[in-house]
């Protein structure tokens, strides 16, 4: 079950955002209000999606194992905040640049 809800948390941003981030990609410039204002929720959402891998890794895991991580719920939580922040903030750039 966490294996098949994180891979659906990855393709939820491809099949509502594809669009948007190519638009993004096209006009690619190394500038810092460009990095920092229009790649930032795919950044928070890839986040999230890294603090969320040892919390699906350890599903199912005995919790006095070795390769259970001790800060599973730091991770469970630094990874929802994380990707819903993200989610939020690349529904606001869709919605400006009318890709929605």
């Amino acid at each position: 079950m966490g294996v098949a809800g994180f891979l659906a948390a990855t393709a939820l941003p491809v099949v509502l955002f594809h669009r948007v981030v190519l638009d993004i990609a096209s006009q690619f410039r190394l500038d810092a209000v460009y990095l920092m204002a229009e790649w930032a929720p795919w950044a928070l959402i890839a986040s999230g999606l890294a603090f969320a891998l040892p919390v699906v890794w350890s599903v199912g895991r005995d919790p006095e194992s070795r390769w259970y991580p001790r800060a599973r719920n730091a991770y469970a939580g630094w990874a929802s905040v994380l990707y819903l922040l993200g989610m939020l903030l690349g529904l606001q750039v869709a919605a400006v640049a009318g890709a929605l």
